[in-house]
């Protein structure tokens, strides 16, 4: 394997997760790391300073790492991309080019064959007997252990594959196993489709920048390319060859978003998690982040427009689209994710705590949610030496390390949403909307939406008892919320309600 061949390599590993090529500093960097050479010879090559030098390798050795999953600097860059040729992960098929679970294109210096019209595309799998998936799961996390999900999976799997949900999000409070529900689908669905995509939005990535990335997975899936819209996306081409524009019908239809096109013309299922972190966070939830709009406009028009792909949407928070749109015979549906029952108790037992009598009382105050209960399983462990008797004998609940993971969802609140949630974790009892506190100095129509938007958020639980609706906190909600607010000191700093 040649200097070239792994800089090729290299550059579509590079691309496929960040959706940009290597820049010239980044190539000569690894070329000189496979030549052996030093950063001071980099730096008077680029005239720039070796400190300059070294922070961008330092960014690159990171990069890798996270793309290959162990660590990966100078010293060993050019063992470790080797290994990836030489092992399993690394096969020629025609071609495309399989590295773990990303397909690439093998020639990478010309651009896709791009039909005159629509009506000129040749079938994705022409001259072939078996479908060729195009897989891009770099960033879906590893399958896991599967705790007692069998009924959400078999409502999720007769929602897309036999009611061509085309728009569909999966949400629940942080820790209840919403991503992990999600790898287990895909495992299971993903040979039905022609395109499989996984793509995280915890870096908030704008719907202009993550359209693209995705687009370019497609051109190398050997899917023609739309040319720039008004809205200024670029052509993908690849080598500079032209691109034709799309149609005016298709341009009228998706709205101005090439990746519509490609939902429209080949059965693709796309996944995009940590989909709250394209909302703002002190506002009431599903409120976008200023110029993150399109995403809103991106959901709603999968959900309308027709279709044979589904987009997930996994998160926290309840986009209004879905919101707005679902409904039992529509193409939009969401499922809210609640924790394990008595299944909770495997996850008890494999952290050591063997007192079954005790398992299912835990379970319930932790509501079952499966990283909840890790995370308290071990702290029992390391503090009451596995005795759950102890534990719960105290009446106080110690959070422990949950307190740093509920930090997250908290920190998006809105001012008024955390006064209702430090009053909600006051009361004794679950209470109803007949009355607004006189405390909350909110009107009945700000706080109808604040409840509104805490339960889109997951974090409060509603109680139907006859023709009426009580809300409360579950008790571990309730714990951080007395241990991190008070609701004098709220009030005082809340000026503007919504």
């Amino acid at each position: 394997m040649d200097a070239q061949e792994i800089l090729n390599l290299a550059d579509d590993l590079v691309f496929a997760n960040t959706g940009k090529h290597l820049e010239p500093l980044q190539h000569s960097i690894l070329r000189n790391a496979w030549q052996g050479q030093k950063y001071s010879k980099i730096a008077d090559e680029f005239h720039c300073t070796e400190g300059h030098v070294k922070d961008v390798a330092s960014e690159l050795w990171q990069l890798f790492s996270k793309i290959l999953g162990e660590e990966v600097n100078k010293a060993n860059f050019r063992v470790r991309l080797e290994q990836v040729k030489s092992s399993n992960l690394w096969n020629f098929n025609k071609d495309f080019v399989h590295i773990g679970n990303v397909n690439f294109c093998e020639n990478n210096s010309h651009s896709p064959k791009v039909p005159n019209s629509p009506t000129d595309e040749e079938p994705l799998n022409k001259g072939n007997t078996e479908p060729k998936l195009r897989q891009f799961l770099a960033e879906m996390p590893k399958s896991g252990i599967f705790y007692d999900r069998t009924s959400e999976l078999t409502t999720l799997k007769q929602w897309i594959l036999h009611e061509n949900t085309r728009l569909l999000a999966i949400l629940g409070i942080v820790g209840i196993g919403k991503t992990a529900l999600a790898v287990h689908l895909v495992e299971q669905i993903k040979q039905e489709f022609d395109f499989v995509i996984w793509r995280s939005l915890a870096t908030s990535p704008p719907l202009s920048i993550l359209q693209t990335s995705i687009i370019q997975f497609f051109c190398r899936g050997g899917a023609p390319v739309p040319a720039p819209n008004a809205d200024g996306v670029p052509a993908f081409g690849r080598g500079g060859a032209p691109v034709p524009a799309p149609s005016p019908e298709e341009g009228a239809t998706t709205g101005g978003l090439p990746l519509l096109n490609y939902l429209q013309k080949y059965r693709c299922l796309l996944i995009l998690d940590d989909v709250q972190m394209v909302n703002s966070s002190g506002q009431l939830a599903g409120i976008y982040k200023p110029g993150y709009e399109d995403y809103g406009t991106l959901f709603r028009q999968v959900g309308e427009l027709s279709h044979n792909s589904c987009l997930i949407l996994i998160g926290s928070e309840t986009p209004r689209e879905i919101a707005a749109l679902e409904g039992k015979n529509q193409p939009i549906r969401s499922l809210q994710l609640n924790g394990l029952g008595a299944a909770a108790g495997e996850i008890l037992r494999e952290k050591g705590l063997t007192e079954d009598a005790k398992l299912s009382e835990l379970i319930e105050q932790y509501r079952g949610n499966p990283l909840w209960l890790k995370i308290v399983a071990t702290m029992i462990q390391d503090l009451f030496n596995g005795s759950l008797l102890e534990f719960l004998s105290d009446d106080t609940l110690f959070l422990g390390d949950l307190e740093s993971l509920l930090h997250q969802p908290f920190n998006r609140l809105s001012e008024s949403e955390k006064q209702v949630m430090s009053w909600l974790a006051s009361e004794t009892a679950p209470v109803s909307l007949s009355k607004v506190p006189e405390n909350l100095q909110l009107s009945r129509s700000q706080f109808w939406q604040v409840m509104q938007s805490l339960g889109r958020r997951s974090l409060i639980e509603k109680i139907p008892e006859g023709d009426r609706t009580f809300f409360t906190l579950c008790p571990i909600l309730k714990e951080y919320v007395k241990t991190n607010y008070s609701r004098p000191n709220i009030e005082k700093e809340a000026r503007s309600p919504l």
